[in-house]
């Protein structure tokens, strides 16, 4: 029998500073399910914002400034959250970076970075959030792909960026066959076209037209739609769904 979420539970997630971002979003939404929340973002000012907005609303918030990249930085979140917040039950790892360098050009430099953010963060933030789910007998994480990892690329992250992101494809699939016997889930994302900070600002009527020509849906995705995936793959009715990957893309990319 699989061990039943606490009442008090938090979730950690990553990647809240942009105001146009996902993780607002998401963080948004879980705030509204009842879970308090560590949230983790590499600027001090984005995620105090959206730390003291959610704690307006009467949420359990903390927030962290961190590059999840930096393992002592990764640690010093933990230790807020573990202070002040219910057991660590759920991670979103939502934190990245684009990197629309052909490559050809990308320097050693560039692509350690990205893999770095990418890959690497997600890996740390995961060894953290998961030694205390083992503790609790319950856990559930998302990580973040992109249907980059499935192309290639394109017009704003090309071949490092999709590497990274295949990367934690694999991770994730790990993840999951690993921790499975602790009761913990690991589950992937991959976002296709999304209207966020990340996809170079706000998208323009005739560059959203173009690209939901190829959507057979007719649109390109809001922060919303990646949120209503996240908010299902925490909760407890999903708990025999591991080791998947869901493309949230309107059906651009149809296996």
């Amino acid at each position: 029998m699989a061990a039943e979420f606490p009442a008090q539970r938090t979730a950690v997630v990553t990647g809240v500073g942009a105001p146009r971002g996902i993780g607002r979003v998401v963080a948004r939404r879980l705030a509204r399910e009842g879970w308090s929340l560590g949230l983790v973002d590499i600027s001090a000012p984005g995620v105090a914002e959206i730390t003291e907005e959610l704690q307006a609303t009467g949420a359990q918030v903390v927030g962290a400034a961190a590059d999840i990249a930096s393992p002592e930085s990764v640690a010093a979140a933990f230790a807020l959250f573990d202070a002040d917040l219910p057991p660590v039950v759920g991670l979103v790892n939502l934190a990245g970076i684009a990197n629309p360098t052909p490559l050809l050009e990308i320097t050693l430099e560039e692509w350690n970075r990205t893999m770095a953010v990418n890959a690497t963060g997600s890996l740390l933030m995961i060894q953290a959030a998961a030694r205390r789910m083992v503790e609790v007998g319950v856990g559930r994480i998302v990580n973040t792909s992109s249907i980059t990892a499935v192309d290639g690329g394109g017009t704003f992250s090309k071949s490092a960026y999709a590497a990274a992101k295949a990367a934690v494809l694999g991770l994730t699939r790990g993840a999951a066959r690993e921790l499975g016997p602790h009761g913990i889930t690991a589950n992937a994302i991959l976002p296709g076209p999304v209207d966020t900070d990340i996809m170079g600002g706000a998208l323009t009527d005739e560059r959203k037209a173009a690209m939901s020509a190829g959507i057979p849906v007719g649109r390109v995705g809001s922060p919303a739609d990646i949120a209503a995936m996240v908010s299902f793959l925490l909760s407890e009715d999903a708990g025999f769904v591991s080791g998947a990957s869901y493309q949230v893309d309107g059906g651009k990319h149809i296996n």
